[in-house]
């Protein structure tokens, strides 16, 4: 593997990875930075494009470990160089620009034509049928103003490995590629179709596709675990400090609340989140198609019900 020497603080490259870095979506390029060998390895394993490769004097061994593509430009400097572009605490010894992949709305809202061949084993008619479509229903969260990256970082995640189609981004929420928030995804960002949008679009793109959007609230909410999150779904999830704005919140068709026995006034957004995509997932893997209750969201009788975004929001219309 042959690198080419950087000893300068003003070399292009570094320059570029330090912004990219330091600030996310503002590269001239559209490149994005991440850092260490184990989301180096999830960027490879996910097809995405490595545009340079920096490696720090000493970890040769460690680069040469990975997959790296011929195209790759690799750059070799030492430590302290690499670790003045970094902005994490312990920098790690490799980084790299990578072409962030490129979701669009058929991403997440694949279209539904009934004319096409299925590509599934045939099924008998009744609830084997309205299962099939139940699991290929879309599943969306929304989220509206969330400022944590760690939190935007672990929604991903969660959002991943419960099965979601997809993510939207609306405006004032914290880029993805926030460096705490690439760490928490765990790669999750590379794979799982992520988009950003306002929220003229995003409703107009939901609601044009059948998909019914649930906020959250405390009064005038329905439990999750009562609510029909089998078909297509997105869940708006807001701000960490005041929940979904009023005004977002006010244009969904139902609210969700997640019943908390316990002495908690709320939870935290990335838990919320992942609970209630659990119970989504969960309902869609009902193989009798009965809506049994959440052993985790079932509520103990008295027990008070706890708003995941932390606010009283308004409650949304009753769904149609």
């Amino acid at each position: 593997m042959s690198y080419r020497i950087v000893q300068s603080k003003q070399n292009a490259r570094l320059k570029e990875l330090r912004q990219a870095l330091a600030h996310p979506g503002r590269n001239p390029r559209g490149l994005a930075g991440i850092e260490g060998p184990n989301l180096l390895a999830e960027a490879l394993s996910a097809g995405l494009r490595i545009e340079t490769v920096f490696v720090a004097e000493g970890a040769e061994a460690l680069a040469t470990s990975l997959p790296l593509p011929h195209s790759s430009e690799r750059l070799l400097l030492p430590k302290a160089l690499l670790d003045s572009a970094l902005a994490t605490e312990t920098p790690q010894p490799i980084a790299a620009l990578i072409v962030p992949p490129a979701w669009t709305w058929g991403d997440l809202l694949p279209a539904q034509d009934s004319r096409a061949p299925s590509l599934r084993p045939p099924l008998a008619q009744g609830r084997e049928t309205e299962d099939a479509q139940e699991a290929d229903a879309p599943l969306l969260l929304v989220l509206a103003g969330l400022q944590d990256p760690g939190n935007l970082g672990t929604i991903l995640r969660s959002a991943e490995a419960f099965g979601a189609t997809g993510v939207v981004s609306l405006p004032g929420t914290v880029s993805p590629w926030n460096q705490k928030a690439v760490r928490a995804s765990a790669g999750s960002l590379f794979r799982l179709p992520l988009l950003s949008a306002t929220v003229e679009d995003a409703f107009s793109r939901l609601r044009q596709a059948g998909v019914c959007i649930f906020t959250t609230a405390v009064e005038g909410a329905e439990a999750a675990h009562r609510a029909d999150l089998a078909g297509p779904t997105a869940i708006l999830i807001g701000n960490e400090g005041n929940g979904v704005p009023a005004e977002i919140a006010a244009l969904a068709d139902a609210a969700l609340t997640i019943p908390c026995p316990g002495p908690v006034e709320s939870l935290n957004a990335s838990i919320a989140a992942s609970i209630l995509l659990y119970e989504a997932s969960r309902q869609r893997s009902c193989a009798d198609g009965e809506r049994t209750p959440s052993p985790i969201l079932a509520p103990s009788s008295g027990a008070r019900v706890g708003y995941p975004e932390g606010r009283k929001a308004r409650p949304a219309r009753s769904r149609p």
